[in-house]
């Protein structure tokens, strides 16, 4: 059972980088169909459907008490609503979406920062320059892509956009160290079941004051808010909540390093967008700066997800 448990942890980060790293693709299908908040609250909304009908079935427990509900009604409009809105926001209000991706990038290090001063948890030298490292790749990765042209690193950017990024950066950095602090102990089921309420009335709300709530059931639609839904809502955030609760919050972090570089790849696959010599090496430095963050030398971490 132990050595079940070891090979779960040591697949479930590289399961959900490849499932989170989708995103990007499926947002590229859907948004052309609807406005980002009405999609948004569909997609939050059809996974409440999914999930009242699968709470019943596994019978998971619902939390005791008043409390745990409002902290996971924070955590969610934190980790969904503060990071999804600020994220579409952002790039609806004209920054480019390859900036607003090396901003909201700029999270392990962020979450690093807040998990020392909140909770006094040291780090050691080569977990900061994995970090480090890992951010320098990224950059490396929007560098050689199509979207950090000369112009577009021009357009686009001011108070406006770059709050709504900074934004987005702060709620899934404070809504990972809030998920462990306040929820680590929840069901993960149910307790995902109230972030997605939170985070739907939320979306609701603004798509209801700033858009039509138009959209168009496009074949591209269906199948990019299905995947959106259950390779994303479902599956990658119970895996990451999962990991927040088995591992170190900066650890599991720095996992979103790998998420650029992924999906630049299937940007390539899918939209036949080709790869530079930059961002090929800034793919091999965000790998190697996660490995840095990870591969902790045994008895100096603790719920390591290795």
């Amino acid at each position: 059972m132990e050595n079940k448990k070891k090979l779960w942890l040591t697949l479930v980060p590289g399961i959900f980088v490849f499932l989170w790293s989708t995103g990007f693709i499926g947002a590229k299908f859907g948004l052309p169909y609807a406005g980002p908040y009405t999609f948004l609250f569909l997609r939050m909304a059809v996974t409440l459907v999914l999930l009242g009908v699968i709470i019943p079935i596994t019978h998971s427990d619902w939390p005791s008490d008043k409390k745990s509900i409002f902290h996971l009604a924070i955590s969610g409009t934190l980790v969904h609503g503060a990071f999804l809105g600020g994220v579409f926001s952002a790039i609806k209000a004209g920054m480019p979406a390859g900036i607003s991706a090396m901003i909201v990038g700029l999270q392990p290090i962020v979450t690093m920062i807040l998990t020392v001063v909140l909770t006094k948890v040291s780090f050691s030298r080569r977990q900061v320059s994995g970090v480090i490292l890992g951010f320098i790749g990224i950059f490396g990765v929007l560098l050689g892509g199509k979207l950090t042209t000369e112009v577009d690193l021009i357009s686009g950017i001011n108070l406006l956009t770059v709050s709504y990024a900074v934004m987005a950066l702060f709620g899934i950095s404070c809504g990972t160290i809030y998920q462990k602090k306040y929820c680590e102990h929840t069901p993960l089921l149910t307790g995902a079941f109230i972030q997605y309420t939170a985070t739907a009335i939320i979306m609701g709300g603004l798509a209801y004051r700033l858009e039509t709530m138009e959209f168009v059931l496009a074949h591209e639609f269906i199948f990019a808010l299905l995947w959106l839904v259950v390779g994303l809502s479902i599956s990658a955030i119970l895996l990451l909540l999962f990991m927040i609760k088995e591992g170190e919050v900066a650890r599991v972090a720095s996992l979103f390093y790998l998420v650029p570089p992924l999906t630049a790849i299937e940007s390539y696959v899918f939209f036949d967008e080709r790869l530079s010599i930059i961002s090929l090496i800034g793919i091999a430095l965000s790998v190697f700066g996660v490995y840095l963050v990870l591969a902790v030398p045994k008895g100096k971490g603790k719920n390591a997800l290795t």
